[in-house]
């Protein structure tokens, strides 16, 4: 605990082997929360560091209410909401071809299903549903929450969940199908 105090201290003094070590301490699992929001690695890669940026232009903000981890987890992810809004204009989708029927009692087997490949399947999705899909189920936002967030409706909300749902569905049958045969 010591040893983060310190690396905070001397962030707050823009002293660099303490950024690098506040870097070194979280990029990892900080690019793990950006991959959620990223269409791919090159994309939360650029949110990752736009976030460290703000993490350490803004790292006078952090009072020490609560976990500091929990505080730069927080900003990373308003950074990349911020990347999603900028570029919003084309993540928005109202149809998807691929879409189709879902079918219901069609079941998954999910306990055969790596983290990496669900986390592909997540990219995978258009931006708009992939960023409700994740502040909704994800991070715990409610759709008004969201709608504030990133300029929409809540109607436009609830259906971009919507369609996440039903796309990731569709998409982890086809993987099951394809993988194992069924």
């Amino acid at each position: 605990m010591s040893d983060e105090i310190d690396i905070i201290t001397g962030c707050k003094k823009q002293v660099p082997r303490y950024q690098r070590a506040l870097y070194d301490k979280f990029a990892s699992k900080m690019l793990g929360v950006c991959l959620r929001y990223s269409h791919d690695l090159e994309e939360a890669e650029d949110m990752l560091q736009e976030g460290f940026v703000k993490v350490f232009s803004h790292i006078n903000d952090y009072r020490g209410d609560g976990s500091f981890e929990g505080w730069v987890r927080r900003v990373m992810i308003n950074s990349a909401i911020n990347y999603f809004v900028k570029n919003k204009r084309h993540y928005f989708q109202d149809d998807v071809d691929e879409l189709g029927e879902v079918i219901e009692d069609e079941r998954v087997h999910y306990d055969q299903l790596h983290v990496k490949d669900l986390l592909k399947v997540i990219q995978g999705l258009p931006g708009g549903y992939r960023t409700v899909f994740n502040l909704y189920e994800i991070e715990g936002y409610q759709h008004k929450e969201i709608a504030e967030m990133l300029g929409i409706s809540v109607s436009t909300s609830k259906t971009q969940l919507l369609h996440a749902k039903r796309l990731l569905q569709k998409r982890l049958t086809d993987y099951n199908r394809e993988t194992k045969g069924y």
